[in-house]
């Protein structure tokens, strides 16, 4: 198996940014590199970006919504995400948590709601610094990966991201 080498790349980036995923998509191209490079732009970009990737660098969402559909305004479905051409979904990142206080249940919903779409589910973990300076980023790690992680995760649906705070 590959490493993956993926890049939550410019989280409010505009239009005129893709550039860097073209240039990045060159470099690749003329590298043999063993590893598989995946980008995950806002939603507003992601189709453009997969036409800048040229096919040489897989993209994906930054975070998902669980359901397929209803009413939920302006969030973004698992489904939205490959249909615009995404391979993968970053869920659980730590200011999801932090700012919109989502919790490990909701983050285990929206890896399922990735593996429904035929996505790769990234799933982050993370203490803050305050929990490691005290000595509890083990516990908390322990908890987000038991409370996050669905059942049937496998290497070939699922991610983990340690993204400390």
């Amino acid at each position: 198996m590959r490493p993956l080498i993926a890049g939550n790349w410019k989280m409010n980036g505009l239009g005129s940014a893709l550039a860097e995923i073209k240039a990045v998509a060159e470099f690749v191209a003329v590298r043999a590199l063993d590893a598989e490079i995946l980008v995950c732009p806002p939603a507003t970009l992601l189709s453009r970006a997969v036409q800048a990737a040229a096919g040489r660098i897989e993209l994906g969402g930054q975070d998902c919504h669980p359901k397929t559909c209803g009413a939920c305004t302006g969030d973004i479905s698992a489904e939205m995400l490959r249909d615009a051409g995404g391979c993968a979904v970053i869920v659980g990142h730590s200011e999801r948590r932090r700012l919109h206080g989502e919790d490990n249940a909701l983050v285990a919903a929206k890896a399922r709601a990735a593996w429904r779409a035929g996505l790769l589910a990234i799933i982050c973990i993370g203490e803050t610094e305050v929990e490691r300076d005290v000595g509890g980023h083990l516990g908390v790690c322990e908890d987000q990966l038991a409370g996050s992680v669905p059942n049937h995760a496998t290497a070939a649906n699922t991610a983990i991201a340690y993204e400390p705070v």
